[in-house]
């Protein structure tokens, strides 16, 4: 058993928790930010790879517990027409169907299944150096306080500090090509079936929504340019985003315009980034996960799955491998092609050379059911070194 420091609290650091815990060490998280919630605003759809993995770390329930499930994806044209539909991957399998939902709502579920199973999760934890020799690594936090481990698994997210500080100092996420605005609204008119999620090809803008079984909408677009300038506000007021999107909307006959102009105060936007290819994932005893490793642009919306499915293997390779060395070895080897093809692929959807939909009968980026990935994932198959 070693005792394993995991800094971050997200999606990536809390799983990775309940996996580690499942396979037996003594772990304990890590947050920087001072409540379960943080990021309340965004949200996500959660692919049937992620599912997977969830319910490898018996939280399955603790997450199908919010939400919505989705069960098909339609495309419409730019003059609004239906050009295609087709059932999403784990349609048939209530525990494997993609789950859209708000990342604090989900952050907030696996925190509260980590304490239930006895995990300490530190809240207000920010990390400010990490020192490590040959007999463990110690972790030093903002408020003078400081733990010690056999080993530090850095899943604090894209801005990652334990990259910084430990692993690639000079590494930076990159700008991917596209500002993502997104937000909610229950007063679209005629928002449509639930349990799809509708992928619109406009001329202007990428867009997508998907209605909750309460009648809300929530709905995301995707715009190519140049990032926003350097000092730009970052709080720009919804009515200023709304003036910046509705007129690249409205370029087209679609529900996207209404949607977007139905939407009050719930209406944010970022600059889509990625991490570099070949970014390191470890030094010695740390390694990075989620992303922190390997961030895509959300074009494929596989970020949340892509984490989870990290937790998991990782937890086998700590469970199933000799020595730590080897476990972090097998892991980068197991998790390095998939992690880095998203990256590529969402990428050149988000800088306009790929096209997702050309032959696709699933979500764009959406994994197809992949017998090897199911066997990495399953709890029961040993992680073998190769």
């Amino acid at each position: 058993m070693a005792r394993i420091l995991v800094i971050g609290g997200g999606v990536a650091g809390t799983a990775a928790a309940l996996g580690l815990d499942k396979a037996g060490h003594d772990v304990a998280v890590f947050e920087a930010h001072p409540g379960t919630a943080e990021d309340i605003g965004a949200f996500l759809t959660l692919a049937t790879g992620g599912m997977r993995a969830l319910a490898q770390i018996d939280a399955t329930d603790a997450v199908t517990a919010i939400g919505f499930p989705l069960t098909s994806l339609r495309l419409l044209d730019s003059a609004g027409g239906e050009a295609a539909r087709a059932p999403l991957a784990g349609a048939g399998d209530p525990a494997l169907r993609y789950r859209c939902l708000r990342r604090g709502e989900l952050n907030a579920a696996l925190q509260a299944e980590a304490v239930r199973r006895g995990v300490p999760l530190r809240h207000g934890a920010r990390l400010v150096s990490v020192d490590q020799d040959g007999d463990g690594v110690t972790a030093r936090f903002s408020d003078g306080t400081s733990a010690a481990g056999d080993l530090l698994i850095g899943a604090d997210g894209l801005n990652s500090a334990v990259r910084r500080l430990a692993v690639a100092p000079a590494v930076r996420p990159r700008y991917a090509g596209q500002r993502v605005y997104y937000g909610y609204t229950d007063a679209a008119p005629a928002p449509g079936e639930t349990g799809v999620i509708t992928m619109v090809r406009g001329s202007a803008a990428a867009f997508g929504y998907a209605v909750a079984p309460a009648g809300e909408t929530y709905w995301f677009a995707r715009v190519s340019g140049d990032p926003r300038p350097a000092g730009d506000a970052p709080d720009a007021t919804p009515a200023r985003l709304r003036g910046e999107l509705l007129p690249l909307l409205r370029e087209d006959a679609t529900p996207a315009g209404d949607i977007v102009a139905a939407c009050g105060e719930s209406l944010m936007a970022t600059d889509a980034t990625e991490m570099p290819l070949g970014t390191p994932w470890r030094a010695g005893r740390i390694l990075l996960l989620g992303d922190a490793a390997h961030a895509a642009s959300p074009a494929t919306g596989q970020g949340a799955a892509m984490a989870l499915e990290d937790a998991v293997v990782l937890a086998k390779a700590l469970r199933d491998l000799p020595d730590p060395r080897t476990a972090f070895t097998v892991y980068e080897r197991h998790r390095r092609p998939r992690a880095e093809h998203n990256i590529t692929v969402s990428g050149a959807i988000s800088r306009g050379t790929h096209d997702p939909a050309r032959g696709a009968a699933a979500a764009p980026g959406a994994p197809r059911e992949d017998d090897a990935l199911n066997r990495l994932l399953d709890w029961e198959t040993p992680l073998a070194d190769r």
